[in-house]
């Protein structure tokens, strides 16, 4: 009997842009202060994307190109590129085209993945599923957001929360057990009045308008929205150890969603996990949506150990959410 293929994570990569943006200089900007901010989110400076006609896929290709370079090969060996991402450069053509054209992934098919900030575990799941087909040896998933572009900075609710980047993990079939091993996955369309873009869309599509009512910016009811995501990761990440047997005692990292340190914190408890055993990085980069899970494991990537068990957990926008276990390949 043949081995069963499941999809390996065999290089990681990332970037962030050099341009930060602190507590302090928000506080120039809006009515907030920093203490007020680092007490409620955690967040104490963001990397913004600044500079003439660059966008979203200007982040994917430095991070896809980071991983390319660790593992050696070339992107022209790239089947699939996906990526997750509710900024794309463009309506269309998909992020993931532009990025390919720019990379010389010329044998790569692409397209994006809208999931706001479940945006990566959704295209991981996706991913590992080609390569799980056999059909696709390297399969690019990224997750990318330049959130920048549809923050509006004169409100205090919600630019204090997001920042710009990227992180992109390389899949490749594996038949000794490593990689994706499980992932439980949510969506529920009636959040959507919770956490959204009311303009831009064929439901309200760009108008004097819409730009003149500011409908083009991330609207958001922070109480709700957090009360959902705190319930939503926590239970689906306990979901997921039970459902494979497994005690926070088996688990070597939690990787969460940086959106909020009250709701990381509200998950390790949930799973038994202490803060060591949790990637945080959102005091530096905020909350990059779909960025903020693949930029922990490029962070942490020197870290995590053949075997290791990690847990990677989001929540995100209108509403999405779920839980993946990986076994950590190289």
């Amino acid at each position: 009997m043949a081995s069963k293929i499941t999809a390996a994570i065999t290089a990681v990569g990332g970037y962030v842009p050099d341009d930060k943006l602190t507590n302090f200089d928000l506080e120039k900007m809006v009515d907030t202060n920093d203490e007020w901010i680092r007490t409620r989110t955690g967040v104490e400076e963001r990397r913004i994307l600044k500079g003439a006609g660059l966008a979203t896929s200007d982040m994917v290709v430095p991070a896809v190109r980071d991983l390319c370079k660790k593992r050696g090969i070339d992107p022209s060996e790239i089947d699939c590129l996906i990526v997750g991402t509710v900024t794309p450069d463009m309506v269309f053509p998909a992020t993931a085209n532009i990025a390919c054209d720019k990379l010389g992934a010329k044998n790569a098919w692409g397209f994006d993945v809208s999931a706001a900030c479940s945006g990566f575990l959704y295209t991981l799941t996706l991913g590992a599923s080609l390569i799980e087909s056999g059909r696709y040896k390297k399969v690019v998933v990224c997750g990318a957001d330049k959130m920048s572009a549809i923050v509006d900075y004169s409100d205090r609710a919600t630019c204090i929360i997001f920042g710009d980047g990227a992180g992109a993990v390389l899949l490749e079939p594996n038949e000794e057990g490593y990689g994706v091993q499980d992932s439980i996955l949510r969506s529920d369309g009636s959040g959507c009045q919770f956490l959204h873009m009311k303009a831009g869309g064929s439901l309200n599509p760009a108008s004097m308008e819409t730009v003149a009512a500011k409908q083009h910016y991330i609207y958001q009811e922070g109480q709700a929205v957090f009360k959902f995501a705190v319930k939503g990761m926590a239970d689906v990440s306990a979901e997921l150890l039970e459902r494979n047997n497994l005690t926070g005692d088996d688990i070597a990292w939690l990787v969460p969603h940086q959106a909020n340190l009250r709701i990381i914190d509200a998950t390790a408890n949930r799973m038994g996990l202490p803060r060591e055993k949790v990637m945080i990085n959102i005091a530096r980069y905020g909350n990059t949506t779909a960025g903020t899970i693949p930029l922990c494991l490029w962070e942490w990537q020197d870290k995590l150990k053949k075997g290791d068990n990690i847990v990677l957990a989001a929540f995100g926008g209108g509403f999405t959410w779920g839980a993946t276990l990986v076994r950590w390949g190289y």
